[in-house]
C-alpha cells in the first residue's frame, strides 16, 4: 500500500488550495446520500403533503442543488466548480421512519465534485428539519457519505467495495 499525502497541505504544513492546473478534463460524476430519522407521524405528513411550510421535498431539492453549486463559498479550498448536473432524490422509509435523501453530481474538470454531492445531502436533509421542527424537534441525520464516485487520477470509488 502506498503511503496516502493530503494534498491540500504544503511541505510546511500549511492549508494552501491545490493547482488542479495540470490535471486533465474528465467526466467526473460523485453520489452522495444521508437519513433524516424522524417520528412516524412527521414522514407521514410529508407524503401527504400537509406540512405547514409546504413541500418539504420540492424545498429541499431545490436547497440541495443550490447548495451543491455553492459548496466553495462554504468550505474552505474547495475549488468553484461549473457543475452540468446536480439531483437530488428522496426515498422515504417506513420501516425505519424517515427518509434517505441522495444526490448526485456531475462535471467535465480538472477535480471531482465528493464535497458537492456531500454538501447537497447536507443542505437536503438541514432544509427536511427547518421545514418541520415545529412538529418534530428530534429529528437527526446519519449516514452523510460518499457512496461512488468516478472521473479522476484516482478511478472509481464504490463505498463498500
Amino acid at each position: 500500500m502506498t503511503k496516502k499525502t493530503l494534498t491540500h497541505l504544503n511541505e510546511r504544513g500549511e492549508a494552501h488550495m491545490v493547482d488542479v492546473a495540470d490535471k486533465d478534463v474528465t467526466d467526473r460524476v460523485a453520489v452522495a446520500e444521508g437519513f433524516v430519522s424522524m417520528e412516524a407521524e412527521t414522514l407521514k405528513l410529508i407524503e401527504e403533503g400537509d406540512a405547514k411550510k409546504g413541500d418539504v421535498l420540492a424545498t429541499a431539492r431545490l436547497a440541495g442543488i443550490m447548495a451543491a453549486k455553492r459548496t466553495h463559498e462554504l468550505i474552505p479550498l474547495c475549488h468553484p466548480l461549473a457543475l452540468s448536473q446536480v439531483t437530488v432524490d428522496f426515498e422515504p422509509a417506513k420501516d425505519t421512519s424517515g427518509i434517505r435523501v441522495m444526490a448526485r453530481v456531475k462535471v467535465s474538470g480538472q477535480t471531482g465534485v465528493e464535497m458537492e454531492a456531500m454538501t447537497a445531502v447536507s443542505i437536503a436533509c438541514l432544509t427536511i428539519y427547518d421545514m418541520l421542527k415545529a412538529v418534530d424537534r428530534g429529528m437527526s441525520f446519519s449516514g452523510i457519505r460518499l457512496i461512488e464516485k468516478s472521473g479522476g487520477r484516482s478511478g472509481h470509488y464504490v463505498a463498500g467495495a
